[in-house]
């Protein structure tokens, strides 16, 4: 087999065995998952896959989906005033059931109850206000991400 040949083969081994990662979005407004799936492929490139949900009970399913597929869901950004559940009820329930995905709530409109409700019970890492920058973006994620390398 030619060196050329076995490339492609080595790359698909590698990949099948590496673990895949994960950032999951979550917010009613599509313009908003847009663009912080812009912004995170801007920072990131091909590193983590990006998935978004438009509600919290559909956030919860695609974390549960991904984990099923042996995806590790290493990061979850989500908005606060959603229909349905608020977003740090949500991530309440993020927490519970994976302890270990870094929480980030990004929102205009969330009191501080809400983000101190969040920061008590979903350890909630980080809370940007919107209209958010890109490289306040990419700060929060990269310090969430650096705590669970810490945390080995």
């Amino acid at each position: 087999m030619e060196k050329e040949q076995r490339l492609p083969l080595l790359y698909q081994l590698i990949s099948s065995v590496m673990k895949k990662k994960a950032i999951v979005c979550v917010d009613d407004e599509s313009i908003i998952l847009d663009s912080l799936g812009e912004q995170i492929k801007n920072i990131f490139g091909d590193e983590y896959l990006y998935e978004s949900a438009e509600n919290a009970e559909e956030g919860l399913e695609v974390i549960e989906e991904l984990t099923k597929e042996e995806i590790d869901v290493l990061v979850i950004v989500s908005d606060w005033l959603m229909p349905g559940k608020k977003g740090d009820e949500f991530l309440i329930d993020v927490h519970k059931k994976f302890p270990r995905i870094i929480k980030v709530m990004l929102t205009g409109q969330a009191d501080e109850e809400a983000i101190n409700n969040a920061i008590k019970n979903a350890e909630l890492h980080a809370y940007i206000s919107k209209p958010w920058s890109a490289g306040d973006l990419e700060r929060v994620i990269k310090t969430g991400l650096s705590k669970i390398e810490n945390k080995g």
